[in-house]
């Protein structure tokens, strides 16, 4: 299967080529376009010139777009669904769940895309303002480059393109290398949808190549970035006075108070580990248990832990699948190797077989340990014993990254100064880390990123304020 760049409303053959290879089976699934400096330069020209067209359409028509595209993408989810789990050996089951959740991420952006005001001023409560009527609008900013990452490859993406054509933007895509399908599947439906030309193109092929040109030329107004923090933070020195939305990860982390109730949170706390593998921005990475419940507690997750099924994503029974490339299989057994050479136990899973990591539970890690300090972004989860909250917090923040957090317990100062100390960008109470939905404020602190996702966030991230005074006098 070969496929086309999408520019300017047009499926267009590319000048070069590339093999995507399946994760799980490493078979050849498709040919995907490597572009070139020339062709992300058609792509831009495009974008600029319809940006106009964007940002004078209603915003009726706008939001109109969006529910097309919603009720096109209810039609063909389950094929969106084998795309993701082709691409990305994401298990169908939880990539059901992500078409599902791309379904509300457009239908919040449609009902967004109406909801774009601003507020009268009051100048006559400063001396010198009588007379005067203020008021501010919100324009659209112009051109959009949005860089999208593997782990969530279809909604991802909405939290980007929904905003930007809610707020009557146009957008010039580039979607990670590996899972390029599920964009070009989605410039299918707005095509059909009735996008004008231009307002939406998809750019495959190297990131360097493509991401530099993006942040570098000056028709592009924002960039909106998921991905590492080296990438990341490169982004940040090269945009100038461009606006930049980075989303870079973390190394998630969950505290389990004294009084908490196992039974019921186990099979969360496995969830929100082993979920697609661990490949999640918030993927439950460290547990920190207090020392009254900590044997009783990995008593009842390793035993839940081995229950889970590995194998083929296209089987609705697979809990866990391939990692992205062989390289994270090799780069996460050697942390692996490394927490065991420094005193660390491997109580279950710790070896692959081919290019699945058997889900793996490790307990007495140092923080300083690789797999603790950074982001294993693989099915890894470290288990610590601490003697109080209090220290659970401070293990918390001792870490370069700041997501989001979450704490177990039942009692309410306990979990309200956890709201206040923990240094995150989301504290969850009574829940696990791994928790969004698409409508909330979504984004860290530290090397975790800036700004927020979450369409009305985003939306304002993606538009300008404008003030207008009229003098009456």
């Amino acid at each position: 299967m070969k496929r086309k760049l999408f520019i300017n409303g047009e499926w267009l053959e590319a000048s070069q080529y590339v093999p995507l290879r399946s994760p799980y089976s490493e078979e050849e699934i498709a040919e995907i376009p490597a572009a070139t400096i020339e062709e992300v330069e058609k792509g831009l020209e495009a974008a600029f010139h319809a940006r106009k067209e964007m940002a004078l359409m209603p915003s009726h028509q706008r939001a109109s777009i969006l529910e097309k595209v919603v009720g096109l993408l209810e039609k063909r989810a389950e094929e969106a669904a084998k795309i993701i789990a082709m691409e990305a050996a994401k298990p169908i089951t939880a990539a059901r769940a992500e078409v599902a959740r791309t379904i509300q991420t457009y239908k919040f952006a449609a009902e967004e895309a109406k909801r774009i005001h601003g507020e009268t001023i009051p100048l006559d409560a400063a001396p010198g303002g009588e007379g005067r009527i203020a008021y501010t609008v919100r324009e659209p900013i112009g051109v959009i480059g949005a860089i999208t990452p593997f782990n969530f490859p279809m909604n991802l993406v909405a939290h980007k393109v929904g905003p930007a054509i809610a707020s009557g933007n146009s957008v010039i895509l580039k979607p990670a290398g590996q899972t390029p399908l599920s964009a070009l599947f989605i410039a299918e439906i707005f095509q059909e949808a009735g996008l004008p030309a231009g307002a939406l193109n998809v750019i495959t092929g190297s990131g360097s190549l493509i991401g530099d040109k993006l942040v570098t030329d000056h028709r592009v107004k924002k960039i909106s970035f998921t991905g590492s923090p080296a990438v990341g933070i490169g982004i940040r020195n090269k945009a100038g006075l461009k606006r930049v939305t980075l989303e870079l990860g973390s190394n998630a982390a969950v505290i389990i108070d004294k009084d908490t109730n196992l039974d019921k949170i186990i099979s969360r706390c496995v969830a929100g580990a082993f979920g697609f593998q661990g490949q999640v921005c918030i993927s439950l990475q460290r547990i920190y248990v207090h020392e009254q419940q900590f044997d009783a507690f990995v008593d009842k997750f390793v035993p839940a832990v081995k229950e889970l099924k590995i194998g083929d994503p296209l089987d609705p029974k697979t809990d866990v699948s391939a990692l992205i490339t062989s390289k994270d299989v090799s780069r996460t057994l050697e942390w692996i190797d490394e927490a065991r050479a420094q005193g660390a136990k491997v109580i279950t899973g710790g070896e692959a077989e081919g290019n699945i990591l058997l889900p793996t539970v490790i307990v007495d890690a140092k923080p300083d340990m690789r797999v603790s300090c950074q982001e294993v972004f693989a099915p890894i989860v470290v288990i610590n014993k601490v003697k109080t909250v209090e220290e659970a917090i401070e293990r918390v923040n001792d870490s370069n990254y700041g997501l989001q957090a979450g704490i177990y317990t039942d009692n309410i100062h306990t979990a309200l100064a956890a709201a206040e100390q923990l240094h995150v960008g989301g504290v969850l109470i009574n829940d696990i880390p791994t928790f969004r939905v698409d409508q909330m404020p979504y984004g860290g602190v530290k090397k975790s990123g800036v700004g927020r996702e979450g369409i009305k966030y985003a939306i304002e991230e993606m538009t300008e304020l404008k003030l207008i005074v009229f003098n009456k006098n």
